[in-house]
């Protein structure tokens, strides 16, 4: 199923709602950015209220929720000043132009904005509503209570995956949700689907059906409502975590280019909507702990038991951390830009030796520099892979393992400065070993794009080659044009001859090149 329309549109497809056009024309960008002009704030007030005109003629509130949730995403993206911007600027400069189109900006924001910003958003309407500003026809219906049924949990028998979907029924409307959740990734949401409710029953046993017919026997489990919104919820969390500790290349905007809203905006509509829905009494799930450690299935299991529900007894604590000190917290906003860390990455046994030295920003996610070293090594990421720090191992979270997740975790948390060093192995059949030092902090070259390699020496072993011992063993009879094996080796390199692979090689300009696929 998609989030967006790929084809003719049927009964059972996802909402195509009124959107407030505040991305501008996808063709041609006229921001100050792009055009050079100087901004002019007012100019974007008028837009976005003559924007409004379009939800006003809506019948359905739904599509004032979704405008509203749009452009509360867009502002998002600018970080912690758009509240203030919002309370502060937005809000009033709506209330002041005391239109039946800024009422429902108002309106439209207030429905799903949290906070203040929601607050004052609520508080501008009612007062132009005073001062006899007709309010939309919908209008009436957001105040009207939000009931849920057909909460349903589908799971994946392996426990890789899990799907959520709700009904949402409101003054004889209704519509639904379908989140799918990823737990190989800290159980976070990986999309959020926005149906029309009586597509619901089809669009389940359409999923159950793909299930069946992919070989898996996928469990179907009823929640109520307050259970639906607590798992919901967690899912939520843990997407918005990773969001935010490993902003995308590319930024994840509100709508798509056919104006469907995507994922980040469909997220603040759907946290409004559960806000109505009862509160478990359950707390959140341990998704991760102040030192970004998380908890392992079995010892969530050892919690229930223990809790009482199961036994009797106190909550056992995690495991001992006495040999593992406390993950220093990560770098804030307040505390200013990060530095650059100049890093010597060298592969562990490799005679002669094999490394780079590489610039990356110092609060780099560990999953970030997980992809600057396979680059700059030239791996295919073709298999799993672990940081070895002073604080425990990072990599593709996995409870059996032991790994947490390393996209929560920067550079500058686990190597906090010059002569820091950890460990990067890839492959745990090959166990290409790294070790990663921190050489020294550097200026910021503001010509430079980051991370970048600035030296290195000999070419990487290729992938699958049976470790650093395999490797030599490779050069040896690659070097031999009379061994045995010779032309065997050639052929698994996909060479026609011994001169196409030279092992002193490297080219740093190259690996920039590469690296620059990943800014």
């Amino acid at each position: 199923m998609s989030r967006g329309r790929k084809g003719k549109k049927t009964k059972n497809s996802t909402r195509r709602p009124v959107l407030v056009d505040v991305s501008g024309p996808q063709d041609e960008c006229d921001c100050p950015a792009c055009s050079g002009e100087a901004f002019d704030p007012q100019q974007m007030i008028n837009d976005l209220i003559e924007s409004g005109a379009d939800i006003i003629l809506s019948e359905d509130p739904l599509d004032a929720e979704i405008a509203g949730a749009v452009f509360v995403s867009f502002g998002e993206m600018a970080g912690e000043a758009f509240e203030e911007a919002l309370v502060g600027g937005f809000i009033p400069e709506f209330e002041a132009r005391a239109s039946a189109e800024a009422l429902a900006m108002l309106l439209a924001i207030g429905s799903v904005a949290e906070g203040p910003s929601g607050k004052a958003a609520w508080a501008a309407a009612d007062r132009l509503v005073e001062a006899g500003i007709p309010r939309p026809a919908w209008a009436s219906e957001l105040g009207e209570g939000v009931m849920a049924t057909d909460c349903w949990r589908i799971a994946d028998p392996a426990g890789a995956g899990s799907i959520l979907a709700c009904a949402f029924h409101r003054a004889g409307r209704s519509h639904a949700v379908v989140v799918t959740v990823d737990h190989l990734n800290c159980g976070a949401a990986d999309d959020i689907l926005l149906l029309d409710g009586d597509a619901l029953p089809e669009a389940l046993e359409t999923m159950r059906a793909s299930s069946r017919d992919a070989g898996l026997d996928a469990t179907m489990e009823a929640l109520d409502p307050a259970e639906i919104r607590w798992q919901i919820e967690n899912a939520l969390d843990a997407r918005a975590v990773h969001d935010s500790d490993e902003p995308k290349l590319e930024p994840d905007v509100p709508v798509d280019e056919e104006g469907v809203p995507t994922y980040r905006a469909l997220a603040v509509l759907l946290r409004a909507r559960l806000n109505a829905l009862p509160a478990s009494g359950k707390p959140k799930a341990p998704h991760a702990d102040e030192d970004g450690r998380g908890v392992s299935a079995l010892e969530m299991l050892a919690q229930l038991v223990k809790s009482g529900e199961f036994g009797a007894g106190a909550p056992i604590l995690p495991r001992s951390r006495a040999a593992q000190p406390k993950l220093p917290k990560k770098r804030k906003k307040s505390d200013g830009l990060a530095p650059v860390f100049q890093i010597k990455v060298g592969l562990r046994g490799a005679k002669p030796p094999i490394w780079r030295r590489l610039e990356v920003p110092a609060d780099i996610s560990l999953a970030r520099l997980h992809a600057v070293i396979q680059t700059a090594f030239g791996w295919d990421d073709s298999h799993l892979h672990v940081f070895a720090t002073p604080y425990g191992e990072f990599g593709v979270a996995d409870a059996e393992l032991g790994h947490r997740a390393e996209s929560r975790v920067t550079l500058e948390q686990v190597a906090p400065g010059a002569q820091s060093k950890i460990r990067y192995t890839y492959d745990f059949g090959d166990d290409w070993e790294h070790d990663i030092l921190v050489e020294k902090t550097v200026d910021k070259d503001k010509s430079a794009s980051y991370p970048r390699c600035t030296g290195g020496r000999r070419a990487a072993p290729p992938e699958d080659c049976g470790g650093v011992w395999g490797y030599a063993d490779l050069v040896d009879v690659l070097s031999d044009a009379d061994h045995p094996e010779h032309e065997d080796r050639l052929e698994w390199l996909g060479l026609d001859n011994a001169t196409e692979f030279d092992p002193t090689s490297f080219d740093a300009e190259a690996v920039n090149r590469e690296l620059s696929r990943l800014r």
